[in-house]
């Protein structure tokens, strides 16, 4: 079968908005999840801080293609059909978790002592004062490494192609072999992630500046 150079651009897009919406699932999904690891890394009580230390280091110490095997092997050795997308989607999920859970826990922590002091005062809950006093004031710090981690999980997103999903890289590769011309395809597949990674690594340099100087 003979391919144009717009069959390649075009199948090339289709993987693209696979790379993106996988992003955003493991970006918001793993948003959710490190908001729940951070509440508990920063707990006053020893066993819930355990707890999260524990699931941060797991998911940092381990490479994110052997956390891809476990989930996507692991599952299905239980007896249960999971499809590359969904074992994508979870892996990367609890994956960005891990480090959205330490960036946030940092930002908190440089709130100076005082504040949770003066919440205190108000009779407030703790989870009231990390609600209403603390994350507030933490959220300015963390924006910038928030959305300059965004750029490390797209590019995450090329690992999960080694169990079949379909993304921006598994295209890539299918079009290379069918093609004979893995040079133009592989430079479409990295001006791809370029054009997704590099208006985010923008914004947070940016933000970074702003919010430094507002600060």
């Amino acid at each position: 079968m003979d391919f144009t150079l717009w069959d390649v651009v075009r199948n090339l897009l289709i993987g693209l908005q696979w790379t993106l919406a996988l992003s955003l699932v493991a970006f918001i999904g793993g948003g959710i999840i490190g908001l729940l690891v951070m509440t508990l890394r920063i707990s006053r009580l020893s066993a819930p801080r355990w707890l999260a230390r524990v699931y941060i280091e797991l998911f940092q110490g381990t490479p994110l293609l052997m956390q891809l095997f476990l989930v996507f092997f692991g599952v299905a050795l239980l007896g249960i059909d999971i499809s590359p997308w969904l074992a994508a989607s979870l892996a990367l999920t609890l994956f960005t978790s891990a480090y959205l859970a330490e960036i946030w826990r940092g930002c908190v922590e440089s709130i100076a002592h005082g504040q949770w002091e003066a919440s205190a005062s108000l009779a407030l809950s703790p989870l009231e004062q990390l609600r209403y006093v603390i994350l507030p004031q933490a959220l300015r710090i963390a924006v910038a490494p928030t959305v300059g981690f965004s750029v490390q999980v797209v590019k995450g997103t090329a690992v999960t192609s080694i169990i079949g999903f379909t993304e921006l890289t598994k295209t890539g590769g299918m079009l290379a072999n069918a093609t004979f011309q893995p040079f133009m395809v592989y430079g479409f597949v990295a001006l791809g992630y370029f054009l997704l990674c590099y208006p985010l690594s923008l914004s947070a340099r940016y933000l970074e500046r702003k919010l430094h100087a507002a600060a």
